[in-house]
């Protein structure tokens, strides 16, 4: 596992990862084994789309089969829009950020990251 200099690096890639949410515990950014990456993870919106009902969102960080909460059945009003994080968090190589609602298709995430290699 190669944990690279951010000082140092030679290429950084701008992403977005998009999520319909459903009830499962589901992957929405995986840092590959072996990348010789870190995932500077910049944003992560999370909209309830439904215009009848609330839900519940869950974020974690996954790593060695552990789920590190970042938001733990956090309520999202109707039509709202969740501001997950407020500084910028790294995901290290074979960690992945993980996300839940406690309905399926009410709730949508948005995650901006950057590939640092």
């Amino acid at each position: 596992m190669a944990q690279p200099n951010i000082v140092n690096v030679t290429t950084i890639r701008g992403n977005t990862a998009l999520a319909n949410v459903t009830n499962v515990m589901t992957a929405l950014v995986t840092n590959g084994a072996s990348s010789n990456s870190v995932y500077k993870i910049n944003a992560i919106y999370v909209s309830n789309v439904d215009s009848a009902n609330g839900a519940n969102v869950n974020i974690a960080i996954q790593r060695s089969s552990i789920d590190f909460m970042i938001a733990n059945n956090v309520s999202i009003p109707i039509q709202s829009t969740l501001d997950v994080i407020s500084k910028s968090i790294y995901l290290q190589e074979s960690d992945t950020l993980r996300i839940s609602a406690s309905a399926n298709n009410r709730l949508h995430a948005v995650c901006s990251f950057e590939d640092i290699s």
